[in-house]
């Protein structure tokens, strides 16, 4: 039997049998420079002095192309994250209220953390979990350095493996959040070594990671809370069909259509200068299961998401 093909070549062969005539207009995109944005860090607020009047996306501004890094304030914290809008909003998606228990199972490098943090405001208590020691690492100094030190008490760092945390913890987080490993096309196609040993099993061996950590994640999740699935692939291995199979093994939930995703608002692209006329519609495309931020239609992403709620 012939061998699947790899590399570059067999890299277009396969995304192109995934997207068909799309595919040219998809990897154009990807290939361009990622489209960020700077998310004010809600904790420092007061501190700054003023805010840039062009944002697009409610706490954010687009990213100006000097931009030299985040500033520390007078509390000695950074005063924003560089971000992809897609991911803000994904995490924006998952329900979190002041007082909720909340779970980030594979938290690194730590944007969504920080905003799942800054949703718990006065209480509650969130667990940010990295199996890498490395990123998790990184994650620790993100926290450290946007996160003011009383609130940081209520935050807990673990490095477990996040495919078995609902069976030692079932039934216990108000929401927790599912950002999986994924092939993250748009890195790949930065990396030619990485590339040219790039074969169709990548996707299908973190499709398999990923079901156990959202079976874990549902496992994890309180009776009424909420549970979010998302990665930044294009792969519909890794991402409808990962909740293909969970809808067809699993039950006890609900797919739920998140709250506030219309973004469509004249001048708001973040591809086009402020104050431009243009109009468009920012919103994520529906799928089977979930919703997907494009770059070839919005201009950002590509992030996928699916959000479920655990039947109380």
């Amino acid at each position: 039997m012939a061998s699947k093909p790899s590399g570059m070549a067999g890299f277009d062969a396969y995304y192109s049998s995934l997207w068909g005539e799309r595919w040219e207009s998809l990897r154009r995109f990807l290939l361009e420079p990622e489209i960020q944005v700077l998310r004010w860090n809600r904790w420092v607020l007061s501190e700054l002095d003023s805010l840039p009047a062009d944002d697009f996306l409610k706490g954010c501004a687009r990213r100006p192309s000097d931009f030299a890094g985040p500033g520390r304030t007078h509390s000695g914290l950074l005063d924003c994250y560089v971000m992809d809008p897609a991911s803000v909003i994904a995490a924006r998606c998952l329900p979190v209220k002041d007082g909720d228990l909340v779970l980030d199972l594979c938290a690194a490098p730590g944007g969504k953390t920080l905003i799942l943090a800054e949703n718990l405001v006065q209480s509650g208590e969130l667990v940010a979990n990295e199996l890498s020691p490395e990123r998790r690492g990184r994650l620790q100094k993100v926290i450290q350095n946007y996160i003011p030190r009383e609130a940081r008490e209520r935050i807990w760092v673990r490095g477990q493996d996040g495919s078995r945390w609902g069976l030692k913890q079932p039934n216990h987080y108000d929401a927790v959040l599912i950002d999986a490993p994924c092939s993250g096309e748009r890195h790949l196609l930065e990396n030619p070594t990485e590339l040219d040993s790039w074969s169709p099993k990548r996707g299908e061996s973190l499709a398999h990671r990923q079901y156990a950590l959202l079976c874990s994640a549902f496992m994890a999740t309180a009776p009424g809370g909420y549970f979010l699935y998302s990665t930044c692939s294009i792969n519909t291995v890794e991402n409808e069909a990962v909740v293909r199979k969970f809808v067809k093994k699993k039950f006890g939930f609900q797919i739920q259509t998140p709250l506030g995703l219309n973004l469509a608002a004249a001048g708001s692209d973040p591809t086009t200068p402020a104050g431009s006329d243009h109009t468009t519609s920012l919103g994520p495309e529906q799928r089977e299961f979930g919703q997907i931020f494009l770059p070839d239609q919005c201009g950002f992403g590509p992030l996928y998401f699916c959000l479920f709620q655990k039947k109380a």
